[in-house]
């Protein structure tokens, strides 16, 4: 999780070394994670010696056989490596692979005996990924199309971006008055506090801009897989073929065309893309300007929320925002937790300040605090925030030992107790009201646990109590954890509980 954080923040392949089985087994989540967020990643794996293959040796395994594409959503490439001498020829290829087209995972495999040879084989010149442009004759109808439509919307996503990618991308919209909406959890390509922005697509979705996307009549899809949780479980584009024009931009030939029949296909790198699209001539009267006030108005109303006691997470997300520099990243990892801070962060945008959000579309539960703390260790000037959920947290708080070993800053963990595993919780009710199995959470003291690790901590059960410690974090500037206590029956930003059970049991 740290070294797909680290690819996600710099674009460039993260590194990560570990042994073998069950080095790689338990590397594995994250290979899968950087597969599905294309997140540049190399993994190097310990192999057992050449004359010990295929005894079941220890720790042995097949990795091109775990890893390999067969997988479908594992590795883009696995390699292994039998004579040192081609070491810089694999290594090269890896990270060629891991930045080509749509970004993603590489494995290599180390075999011990070759890792004992010496060589003298030149470092070859370090790897830039080549950046594909669309074709011409592909703008100019993505410009047709443009010029005859009513009701458009962009959806933008996905990795390949920059800053400058991302002002060209505002000043295609702008020139345009597009509305933009983003992929799902890729919040921080568009700047949310931009006239234009529209909100995020994707899970606990505004229903009036899932409404908006069903009523276009053409969808600009630039950067995102269009996914199963951007499009809504493929209801929002029906598929194969949707309802709305859908022109699908993207870096990876293997995913235009994938699920859908779109009116065009462009192949291209964000960097690339999104500079034509700003070249492109607007009209000077646009027919949709009340279509995209709309979307802006939409939002708005989206980011207001209705009071919850005794703790409310609105405000909470509010309250970071409010209190914590611009730049602050804010990572987490699965479960329905997330929808506040999805619902109530505002991300200013990759132009401003890079990479804001860190979250996997992987829905890997446990990623948030290691990316929290691979994003501390790497820009200890900016502040970092981790919201996570109890049974989240679980899966690594471990890492708190790592932040404290090598001196992270300005980190803070917020642990959200509701003490529940609460997405499988709410699934439960929801067909089969009053019968929940397996869902409960008993759970440590984690503030004391915190403090164990060296960190500073606190317990938090009411809203007032919330931006005091907040402040007190500020001030501290050490690694902090605030453990919030939060009602079961809370369970997501819209709905509770009680309101689920009780419609199921309605029928």
């Amino acid at each position: 999780f740290m070294a797909e954080a680290q690819g996600k923040l710099s674009g460039r392949p993260g590194i990560c070394f570990v042994t073998r089985g069950p080095g790689a087994t338990n590397a594995s989540i994250g290979v899968h994670t950087a597969f599905q967020d294309s997140t540049p990643l190399i993994l190097f794996v310990g192999q057992v010696a050449s004359d010990q293959r295929d005894r079941e040796a220890f720790q042995e395994l097949d990795y091109r056989q775990m890893f390999g594409p067969g997988t479908l959503g594992l590795a883009k490439w696995v390699g292994e490596v039998q004579h040192a001498d081609r070491l810089p020829e694999y290594v090269a290829r890896a990270f060629h692979t891991a930045m080509q087209g749509r970004p993603g995972p590489v494995v290599l495999a180390l075999p011990e005996d070759m890792l004992a040879q010496a060589t003298g084989a030149p470092v070859l010149p370090r790897v830039e990924p080549v950046q594909a442009g669309p074709a011409p004759g592909g703008l100019r109808d993505l410009r047709a199309m443009l010029l005859v439509a009513e009701r458009p919307i962009v959806i933008a996503g996905g990795s390949g971006w920059d800053a400058e990618a991302a002002c060209a991308l505002q000043r295609f919209a702008e020139n345009w008055q597009l509305p933009v909406a983003c992929g799902w959890r890729f919040q921080d390509t568009f700047d949310n506090r931009h006239p234009l922005y529209a909100g995020d697509v994707g899970i606990g979705i505004n229903p009036r801009l899932a409404a908006r996307i069903r009523a276009a009549d053409l969808v600009v899809a630039l950067g995102v897989r269009l996914g199963e949780m951007t499009t809504g479980g493929y209801a929002l584009l029906q598929a194969p073929r949707p309802t709305q024009k859908l022109v699908h931009i993207h870096a990876g030939a293997e995913e235009l065309g994938r699920v859908y029949a779109a009116e065009l296909l462009l192949q291209a790198s964000m960097a690339v893309a999104a500079k034509a699209l700003e070249s492109l001539a607007a009209p000077a009267d646009l027919p949709w300007a009340a279509h995209t006030a709309a979307a802006r108005a939409d939002y708005e109303a989206n980011l207001v929320a209705p009071a919850v006691e005794p703790l409310d997470l609105a405000v909470v997300v509010k309250t970071l925002q409010r209190l914590l520099p611009e730049n602050t990243v804010f990572t987490n990892g699965a479960g329905n937790y997330s929808g506040w801070l999805h619902r109530y962060c505002r991300h200013p945008g990759l132009q401003h300040h890079g990479r804001t959000q860190l979250a996997p579309t992987s829905g890997a539960m446990g990623y948030g605090l290691p990316a929290a703390v691979a994003t501390a260790l790497l820009h200890p000037q900016r502040t970092v925030v981790n919201l996570a959920g109890d049974g989240d947290f679980l899966m690594t708080g471990q890492e708190l030992a790592t932040a404290t070993g090598y001196g992270a800053k300005r980190l803070l963990s917020v642990v959200v107790d509701n003490g529940s595993y609460g997405t499988i919780r709410m699934h439960q009710e929801r067909e089969y009201p009053g019968r929940t199995s397996g869902s409960d959470l008993f759970n440590p003291d984690f503030a004391a646990f915190a403090r164990a690790f060296g960190w500073r901590s606190e317990f938090i059960a009411r809203t007032e109590d919330f931006e005091p410690a907040l402040r007190r974090f500020v001030r501290a500037g050490t690694p902090t954890l605030l453990h919030l206590k939060l009602d079961t029956d809370v369970i997501t930003s819209r709905t509770t509980l009680g309101a689920i059970r009780a419609a199921a049991q309605r029928g």
